[in-house]
């Protein structure tokens, strides 16, 4: 399952479709693609590969809705994401991923940049299903960010459901739902200062400072997305765009 595309001069063009996976283009005032998988989520054995190339182009991407990784005996559901950037702008916005009980993912994230490209990219991580809590298996998440050839910043992680429950219940909270952030604005600076400035304090650079790395949570997931709604709206009006409306109410 795999789609690969490229935008030019914000002309698309798909290079590769493989169902089930589908995609929705909306270019009535700039380029808006919703991903969608047929189907009701990742299940076992499962590989997604989405691969695409900007060039001298503007993108909002989203998914279609949650994505959902299925119960597992043994196998790994592998969701692989490779994004080139070339004098361009993304802003990749996702919904939550829901991880259901006893389910096992793999993600491997990895975006290349140059010096004049700017992006927007979230994760939202739940608890599971409403009536689960943290009971998945596995998390492994690898995410990485190129400038050029040269590495600006990876994470890795390599989580259960118990690790994260047992962190939540030390620490007190009443949070379980978790956002986090990679920015790159056209002034990183000023730009990480209007966010301190309007109280997200929990946002801070990569070493060399090309990227801004922040986190939100919460107990309440229209809440939450409303927080991140005003983030990006704060990218937006920094490159002097107006709100977008993804069109998920």
């Amino acid at each position: 399952m795999s789609i690969n595309f490229n935008f030019e001069e914000d002309k698309f063009s798909l290079n590769k479709l493989k169902l089930p996976s589908r995609h929705y283009h909306f270019n009535d005032n700039e380029n808006y693609i919703k991903l969608l998988n047929i189907g009701e989520g990742i299940f076992p054995k499962d590989r997604i590969k989405t691969n695409f190339k900007l060039q001298n182009s503007n993108l909002i991407l989203t998914t279609e809705s949650a994505t959902k990784i299925y119960k597992s005996k043994k196998e790994y559901g592998v969701n692989y994401i490779n994004i080139e950037l070339q004098d361009s702008n993304l802003e990749f916005i996702n919904d939550e991923l829901i991880l259901y009980k006893d389910s096992k993912l793999i993600q491997t994230f990895r975006l290349k940049f140059n010096e004049s490209s700017t992006f927007f990219y979230v994760d939202i991580l739940t608890d599971g299903r409403s009536y689960e809590n943290f009971e998945f298996s596995s998390l492994k998440i690898k995410n990485s960010f190129f400038k050029g050839s040269k590495l600006e910043y990876i994470e890795k992680f390599d989580l259960s459901g118990y690790e994260i429950k047992n962190y939540i219940t030390r620490k007190k909270s009443e949070n379980s739902i978790f956002a986090k952030f990679y920015i790159r604005n056209s002034n990183n600076d000023k730009f990480l200062d209007e966010l301190h400035s309007k109280e997200f304090e929990s946002f801070t650079f990569s070493r060399n400072k090309e990227i801004i790395i922040g986190s939100l949570s919460g107990k309440n997931m229209f809440l939450l997305k409303n927080e991140v709604k005003k983030v990006w709206d704060l990218y937006r009006k920094s490159l002097n765009k107006n709100s977008f409306n993804l069109g998920k109410q």
